[in-house]
């Protein structure tokens, strides 16, 4: 069943053509993936499929009774509305309902125990009850747990620019759509989060059009490929695994066809060079025929990566000396006790959740930030190449070509070898008639490979990439992957793109919550299979100690304090005794009143009887925490 088509789409800023005259369709539980170049308009076809933009030609069709969702690339919502009340901006009933519902349980938490509260609450249950709206809040709690959104009465207006992009997800996959549109949903999620999205929208019965740069991503998620290749829209029934063998195949034929084009071309040009009189009126057909061929036979694949040479500077045998570094912010320790001695042309990728101190790591080590204790030696021709989250600072009225001459006019690339400024940034996929652009006028994509060029071209000889995978396409994180297998130099690299991660570096640093680093020898996929390992092996300890436990009493003790998970579950605990405790002496009080009806009685009767059991299963749990105080 056909959910949206687009027919003869055009759309061009000024001179600049974006995509002209496409047509493509969705079908109902097909997962699309739109790939393209940065430039080429993915975010603007994408605003125009959801209604923010419209078309210079063309138009797009919609079944008339779907529900649409759209994840814009950079979110924005009301900066005084909380968290909460952004997620359940609706005018679905059960949406209002279970905001009505969270609303309510949060006064109960803070102490609010009236008898009018607690009415409310049993009305608004029995409401949740007949809308069957339980499954939809499980859901919101389950999207604000795993998206980390934290505490949702906190305001949008305090949150940062990736905490609003994992909002703005949330809201998107709690509308429950028929047709969901992505642009860049992995931006701003760690690979815990992304490796969640990925297997919660593979398993539901969705119709999804997505923008991403993420390949692993797109070969577990999606199983349609479309592609805008130079003008042209190819499509292919498949994941990210089946494009790639099929693209290549495609242009194996196509590199088939201009190498007998350009050999039938030198027949024919010595043809044309032939006087004019010698071309009769026959040979018009002929010559018009020359100048199709002409044009066959100069066709470049831009995506062939060109081969990028940069030479680093040399690189002397102390490299980089990391001494027992800690560094704490408020309360939090980020780092605890670090050491490592970096080596010659070693690639090293950080991994772990936000927040866990990766970037505060790479700001220690290029001394941006001082340790609380430790020290960082580097040797004396280490020269970094530090490419930031924040990306590039320059006054975007000036043209690209001016922002690298700024930095250099000619830059060294091997032997005796050296690129202009020009030529350089044509190796990264800048063509010479787009060097003259404005840099306010370029996408976000572009930027970010102008930023790239701009750290790349200083010849530094130790590489630091913070998040470099962010909006660049997937033809750029080609051209780089090759760049970095073969850089001459030290690499340290924070990326979530595990792709990315798997094709450039030799081993990970992990980093983790209350966790001190751990050095992996291996990629990221090699990580993730002996995690997996250990987990089970942990699993099959725990069952055989539970196991032993049971048939044999336990003789001693040798827990000594509380984790720190287990630290904050009992700070928990101790906070919702307490209110559980009133919750029960307050219904309590009601139902010996002799004030409710028979049926209200049975309710509340069954409602004393679960906060009796979650009370006593709290206070179980407290007690056993307790005991390692």
């Amino acid at each position: 069943m056909n959910f949206f088509q687009a027919e003869k789409l055009s759309k061009a800023y000024g001179p600049k053509v974006l995509f002209d005259n496409i047509t493509f369709s969705i079908d109902q539980g097909q997962k699309t993936a739109f790939i393209a170049r940065n430039g080429t308009g993915k975010t603007s076809l994408l605003n125009i499929i959801a209604g923010n933009d419209t078309a210079d030609s063309g138009k797009c069709s919609y079944r008339n009774d779907i529900k649409i969702a759209y994840l814009p690339q950079d979110p924005s919502f009301n900066p005084d509305v909380s968290i909460i009340n952004t997620l359940l901006d609706s005018d679905d009933e059960i949406a209002q309902t279970v905001l009505k519902y969270e609303s309510l349980i949060e006064k109960a938490n803070k102490g609010l125990n009236d008898k009018e509260l607690l009415n409310d609450i049993q009305r608004i249950s029995g409401e949740m009850d007949d809308l069957n709206a339980w499954d939809f809040e499980a859901t919101l709690k389950q999207l604000i747990s795993k998206l980390k959104l934290g505490d949702i009465n906190r305001k949008a207006g305090e949150l940062s620019g990736g905490q609003t992009k994992r909002l703005a997800l949330a809201k998107v996959l709690m509308k429950q759509a028929d047709f969901i549109i992505l642009d860049e949903p992995t931006n701003h999620l760690d690979i815990d989060m992304i490796e969640w999205l990925e297997d919660y929208l593979s398993k539901k019965k969705l119709t999804l059009l997505i923008v991403s740069h993420d390949r692993y991503f797109i070969d577990n998620v999606c199983n349609d490929i479309i592609e805008l290749e130079n003008g042209n829209l190819y499509r292919y029934s498949g994941n990210y695994t089946y494009f790639l063998e099929k693209k290549m195949e495609r242009q194996a034929a196509e590199a088939s066809q201009t190498d007998k084009a350009r050999n039938l071309l030198s027949k024919e040009t010595e043809w044309m060079r032939k006087s004019p009189q010698a071309r009769t009126t026959k040979s018009k057909a002929r010559i018009r025929a020359f100048y199709d061929l002409e044009e066959k036979a100069a066709v470049n694949n831009e995506d062939n990566p060109n081969e990028i040479m940069v030479q680093a500077s040399r690189l002397g045998k102390k490299i980089l000396e990391v001494k027992n570094i800690s560094k704490s912010f408020d309360d939090a320790k980020i780092i605890k006790d670090f050491s490592y001695v970096f080596s010659r042309y070693e690639k090293v990728g950080i991994i772990g959740p936000n927040g866990t101190g990766k970037s505060t790591f790479l700001n220690i080590i290029t001394q941006a930030l001082k340790p609380d204790s430790g020290s960082v030696v580097a040797g004396e021709t280490i020269k970094f190449g530090y490419y930031r989250q924040e990306g590039l600072n320059v006054n975007e009225g000036k043209k690209v070509i001016d922002v690298i001459k700024d930095i250099a006019e000619i830059i060294p690339v091997g032997k005796n070898k050296t690129f202009t400024a020009s030529q350089f940034l044509y190796y990264f996929n800048f063509p010479y008639d787009k060097q003259n652009d404005i840099v306010r006028k370029l996408s976000g994509g572009e930027k970010r490979r102008l930023y790239l060029i701009s750290i790349l071209m200083a010849n530094p000889n130790f590489l630091i990439l913070d998040e470099p995978t962010n909006d660049l396409d997937i033809a750029t994180l080609n051209v780089l992957e090759d760049f970095l297998s073969s850089f001459p130099g030290c690499l340290i690299v924070v990326s979530h793109d595990r792709y990315f991660l798997d094709k450039v570096v030799d081993h990970v640093f992990v980093f983790n919550y209350d966790i001190p680093v751990k050095d992996f020898p291996g990629n990221y996929s090699e990580y993730i299979i002996r995690k997996k390992e250990l987990d089970s092996i942990d699993k099959q300890a725990d069952k055989t100690q539970k196991k032993e436990k049971i048939e044999k009493p336990s003789i001693g003790k040798e827990k000594t304090k509380l984790t720190f998970k287990e630290q904050k579950e009992f700070e928990d605990l101790e906070k919702e005794i307490p209110i559980l405790e009133s919750k029960k002496q307050k219904l309590l009080e009601e139902m010996n009143s002799g004030s409710l009806l028979h049926d209200e009685l049975s309710k509340a009767s069954q409602i004393f009887s679960d906060i009796e059991k979650e009370l006593n299963s709290k206070t179980d749990r407290w007690l056993e925490l307790s005991e390692w105080l």
